[in-house]
């Protein structure tokens, strides 16, 4: 094992990091405010958790990837122990009898771009700066890893009654949400998981890199904003080179838990510039697509952000609600979601729209 320079994490950086994963969550990934709430108690315990680059990551180590999975709004209602996630990862080095070198998120927005930090809390073992999304998305084949075809299995799940589940072996990615998510709907419809281990190589060559300090700068952007009382929107939009589509008041929302997801539709009535227009967002835990009086004008792997119009906080398709007064924005996707292949499993059709990815930050359309 090499040695490399790993970096501490501070309470004020974690701070930052849950206003900027929460944003990066695209609606879903879960409210980061539970795992912050766990965090600032493990810390005041005398925990602390350490960063490293994913370059830093010897070929041949070990990188535990973790998530919480399930439903955004059983989440919110369920509380969990932060120490199930560590379980799951343990679960992991028992079942294939190796040693975990570091932790990363499946995912870095939302709840669950604080999981890797609290598995790491536990387990003393640093976390990665990477992810596998760049965001957050919904099923399990949705990432870096099932678009590099790298190999999906075993994944174990946890839950708070202690009931211990482990997917062995799936022909596919697909198969893997398949068999995970009917497990989780079993637990309730909420569990903590370890994903299929990668080597320090796969992490390399297809995670998503520097997503946590990302979110971090995201995070501080929006912060240092309010605290000067700026526009934090126009902040993040400089800081990420994103693009305002709307700004309104939420005027209906339809949704519902069903098969382990949350879905629905919010709608929007313009306000300002965007007067006498509306603007609906359908989703599956995360935004989806946005359709402007009809016609789609933005639609996933690009993130579609709904925040609160007045400090800039990300808002989670379990917590808007009617009369929230709204700006939608998009910010870029990773490149690799964007590639051909990658459109396969995280384009609108992947989601069931019949529709073509256009990305708003390039001429061409994506795929061309």
């Amino acid at each position: 094992m090499s040695k490399v320079e790993l970096k501490t994490i501070s309470l004020e950086e974690i701070e930052a990091l849950a206003v900027g994963a929460w944003i990066l969550g695209t609606g879903g990934g879960g409210s980061p405010y539970l795992g912050l709430l766990n965090l600032r108690r493990l810390y005041a315990e005398g925990h602390c958790v350490q960063l490293m680059s994913p370059l830093d990551l010897d070929d041949a180590d070990w990188v535990a990837v973790v998530s919480n999975m399930g439903a955004p709004l059983v989440g919110q209602e369920r509380l969990a122990d932060s120490r199930n996630i560590a379980r799951a990862v343990r679960m992991q080095e028992e079942i294939n009898g190796i040693k975990f070198r570091a932790v990363m998120s499946v995912e870095i927005g939302g709840g669950n771009g604080v999981q890797a930090l609290m598995a790491a809390a536990h387990l003393g073992i640093p976390v990665v700066d990477a992810d596998c999304m760049g965001r957050a998305f919904p099923e399990a084949q949705m990432t870096s890893v099932a678009i590099g075809d790298l190999r999906p299995y075993p994944c174990t799940l946890y839950d708070p009654r202690g009931i211990e589940a482990v997917v062995t072996k799936v022909p596919s990615w697909k198969w893997m949400e398949r068999a995970s998510r009917k497990i989780c709907v079993e637990m309730g419809s909420i569990a903590s998981t370890s994903k299929a281990p990668r080597t320090g190589r796969e992490v390399k060559d297809w995670g998503i890199h520097f997503t946590t300090t990302k979110a971090i700068r995201i995070g501080r952007a929006v912060q240092e904003a309010n605290r000067r009382h700026e526009d934090p929107i126009a902040a993040l939009l400089k800081t990420e080179g994103g693009k305002k589509l709307f700004t309104g008041k939420i005027i209906d929302v339809a949704r519902r838990t069903t098969e382990g997801f949350l879905r629905g539709t919010a709608m929007v009535d313009g306000s300002d510039a965007d007067r006498g227009a509306k603007l609906k967002l359908s989703f599956q835990n995360e935004w989806i697509v946005a359709w402007r009086d009809e016609q789609a004008i933005a639609t996933s792997p690009d993130l579609i952000c709904v925040l609160d119009s007045v400090n800039g906080h990300g808002i989670g398709t379990e917590t808007i609600r009617y009369g929230q007064r709204v700006t939608v924005v998009a910010l870029p996707a990773p490149a690799v979601l964007t590639s051909p292949r990658g459109l396969e499993f995280v384009g609108p059709r992947a989601f069931g729209y019949d529709l073509d990815y256009r990305s708003l930050f390039a001429p061409a359309e994506a795929g061309a």
